[in-house]
């Protein structure tokens, strides 16, 4: 993506746009960070986030690659724009456990309407433990 840097201003925006999400808040999902056309973000293993076997829930680490990549694409955007999610295919490649699992998206194209990313997650030793790619639809 040309112009790789957010400036203070749209970093400020993302983080507070961030902050409105109490989906986020409730899976403890971190803001790391943001370049255009790309966000990471953290999430700390814990035991309300764990299914039987004590492994992480699809569903967290699914969230937590599903809001990396919704930031990715308002790396993008006007801050009156608005998407929505349209499609989301995740594969589970490894268990999780404890540690620390991170998710980096990046818009792998941008249309007019159509949004399309990847999203890689890894646990903290760096291994990859989901994959997904998503679609997202600009609004209005």
């Amino acid at each position: 993506m040309s112009d790789a840097k957010l400036s203070a201003d749209e970093l400020a925006r993302l983080r507070e746009a961030f902050a409105q999400v109490p989906y986020a808040r409730l899976l403890g999902l971190e803001f790391v960070g943001a370049e255009r056309g790309t966000a990471t973000f953290s999430l700390e293993v814990r035991e309300e986030l764990t299914r039987m076997g004590g492994i992480v829930h699809g569903g967290a680490i699914a969230s937590l690659l599903d809001t990396a990549a919704a930031f990715a694409v308002h790396t993008l955007l006007a801050p009156e724009a608005r998407t929505v999610t349209v499609d989301l295919t995740v594969h589970f490649l490894r268990p999780v456990s404890t540690g620390r699992v991170e998710a980096r998206a990046r818009v792998l194209r941008e249309g007019r309407r159509i949004v399309i990313i990847s999203v890689e997650a890894t646990d903290q030793a760096g291994v990859l433990v989901a994959t997904a790619t998503t679609t997202y639809v600009r609004q209005g």
